[in-house]
């Protein structure tokens, strides 16, 4: 019996992964990019101006540039490290190209869904909070597949996902150091309680130290690869648009599955349009949704076309995608290892313990958000944690095929939620964008009031009358500015 279901969820997930959201997220992001005369390029060059604001008043809540980091704490794991290699193996250099193609296009999709989470947050004692369960309640007036799209994120990505970056660290600590699983275990529990146990600020705190320290430190040593291998560069550039585009590729079906190869990978890493990173996206106090937006927009560049190119670039270079028998992780270590010595699996390893413990932490925080959604007992809240710290030590231990297969099939109804969701409500995104476009073109630092936009309805944080009585509260304490006082109005 088990075995029967094993075979029918996997076969529902083929065809879920492998044509239907495919094609799907690819026609959204295609749909925003155009309906929305392209955000993900035009907002750009304002990104690294946004990256320093956005702070919270008095030190509560969470800074943009916090939310940005468990955003990508969460989507930047091991698949960045294993999951190209796997594109690269499988689709051959051109897979690299169709991964950037997607993460262009997902942007456009990332834009639309972190701008909802944003307008439609709303405010607790820790800050603020939201994403595409409050958007579905608030803007469809559908709490009930509020409560669906959460039950799904919650065990794919608050539970299962977290066996399977556990799973991933302490495999590679028992490769690369001799260390027993069980130790690995217990470290990693008492770790993740740490973090988890102290709440979305904690989260956001650690987020913002690991995310920036293992992005450069991963970019550098793929940068000093292809330094030592410059005169290499244009021949694996070459390689790359001639497995997009070549006759060769056409005619043989290479270019398919190149296409294919890299559609997937790209997807399942930045995760643009499928509904998890705008649960992060809404912690963020900023003066204006699309600034957060923004932001997310870069989660989505820095995951694909910075980190992922680095491991393709490292696995090409190398030469070491001409082995046979050598795919995944694996491959990448005997890639980086060629290239710098036998120090490569040291940091390989040191690599995954950061991107999958980040992952762990960012996704749990996606179960947080929605188990507050469903109930906000802290009750509830601490067997969710409790749960959360089995599964970091069953994953730890041991493989679970079929309870990973389930957490596809999850995350891809939701996505499939997701897409519907977003693609509804396009209109009210492109309101926002044109409020936020207005203010800067009169040269303003945008400030969002939803009064501002017709038929915006069941917004709980941005009105004039919210800012106002922050404002009476605030007197005597400190001296803000009308951009900061304006954060949640």
């Amino acid at each position: 019996m088990g075995e029967l279901l094993n075979s029918f969820v996997s076969f529902t997930n083929n065809i879920l992964w492998s044509y239907v959201l495919i094609v799907l997220l690819i026609a959204v992001g295609l749909y925003f990019t155009v309906y929305l005369k392209g955000p993900q390029f035009k907002f750009f060059g304002q990104t690294f101006k946004l990256l320093g604001s956005g702070k919270p008043k008095n030190g509560k809540g969470v800074s943009s540039f916090q939310a940005f980091c468990i955003s990508v704490a969460s989507h930047v794991g091991t698949g960045n490290l294993a999951g190209v290699a796997i594109a690269v193996s499988v689709g051959g250099p051109g897979a690299l190209f169709w991964m950037w193609i997607i993460a262009l296009l997902g942007a456009g999709s990332s834009f639309v869904e972190n701008t909802l989470a944003q307008v439609y947050k709303v405010k607790d004692k820790n800050g603020y909070r939201g994403g595409p369960a409050y958007y579905m309640e608030k803007a469809l007036g559908n709490r009930k597949l509020g409560i669906i799209f959460s039950i799904l994120i919650t065990i794919s990505f608050g539970l299962i996902f977290n066996s399977v970056q556990a799973n991933t660290i302490t495999f590679a600590f028992e490769g690369a150091f001799g260390l027993n699983r069980l130790y690995g275990a217990i470290i990693l529990i008492v770790l993740t309680a740490m973090v988890i146990f102290g709440g979305v600020k904690r989260i956001a705190q650690v987020a913002e130290v690991i995310v920036p320290v293992m992005a450069v430190a991963y970019v550098l040593v793929a940068l000093f690869v292809i330094l030592k291998n410059i005169t290499l560069v244009p021949h694996v550039f070459g390689m790359i648009f001639e497995g997009a585009f070549g006759i060769k590729q056409f005619t043989g079906g290479g270019m398919g599955a190149a296409i294919m190869m890299g559609v997937k990978r790209g997807l399942f890493s930045n995760e643009a349009g499928m509904g998890s990173a705008p649960n992060a996206a809404a912690t963020a106090e900023v003066t204006h949704p699309v600034k957060q937006a923004i932001m997310q927009v870069f989660g989505v560049f820095l995951d694909t076309i910075v980190i992922c190119s680095a491991t393709g670039f490292i696995v090409l270079v190398s030469g070491a995608n001409q082995q046979e028998g050598l795919t995944g992780i694996q491959l990448t270590q005997v890639a980086l290892t060629s290239q710098v010595g036998a120090w490569g699996n040291i940091f390989i390893a040191a690599c995954i313990f950061m991107f999958a413990f980040s992952s762990i932490l960012g996704n749990y925080y996606y179960g947080e958000s929605n188990i507050e959604f469903m109930n906000g007992s802290k009750t509830v809240l601490n067997i969710f944690r409790f749960a959360v710290i089995v599964m970091v030590y069953v994953g730890s231990m041991s493989s679970l095929d079929m309870v990973w297969n389930l957490a596809d099939l999850f995350m891809g109804l939701m996505a499939l939620l997701n897409i519907a969701v977003i693609f509804k409500l396009s209109k009210i995104v492109s309101k926002v964008a044109q409020d936020y476009i207005a203010q800067k073109r009169e040269g303003k630092d945008p400030v969002f009031y939803a009064e501002n936009i017709d038929g915006l309805v069941n917004v709980e944080c941005w009105s004039k009358e919210n800012e106002n009585v922050e404002n009476q509260e605030g007197k005597g304490k400190s001296s803000v500015s009308h951009a900061e006082a304006s954060i949640d109005g």
